[in-house]
């Protein structure tokens, strides 16, 4: 999509601290952290959200969550926890409509879901 700003990270077309990619995703800063670490899993592919996927999507959605694993891992985030969001939809504030997770840690979290 030619407006869409995780696209245009993914293409190095838009600037961004990236942590991590793979060939289903690319990681970085988050621009407004909401916690000490605060980082964006985007889908290297197009999607809205996980409502697009189907079952010939089972490989692809799987490398993203492994991802998700393995950025925690090198972060050093693991030992005391963190949160993984994916906001699907306007009720559930997705500002971004490309498939992406939110990875949150680095103090104590409320039971409040951000």
């Amino acid at each position: 999509m030619a407006d869409c700003i995780f696209c245009k990270i993914i293409n190095g077309e838009a600037p961004a601290k990236k942590v991590y990619e793979d060939e289903y995703c690319v990681a970085f800063h988050d621009i407004s952290p909401q916690m000490p670490v605060h980082i964006v899993v985007a889908a290297k592919r197009h999607v809205a959200s996980i409502l697009e996927f189907k079952e010939e999507d089972k490989e692809f959605v799987g490398g993203i969550q492994l991802a998700i694993a393995n950025i925690a891992r090198e972060l050093g985030i693991t030992e005391n926890g963190f949160r993984v969001i994916n906001n699907c939809g306007k009720d559930a504030l997705q500002t971004v409509p490309h498939l992406h997770y939110h990875i949150l840690a680095g103090g104590k979290m409320g039971a409040k879901i951000v």
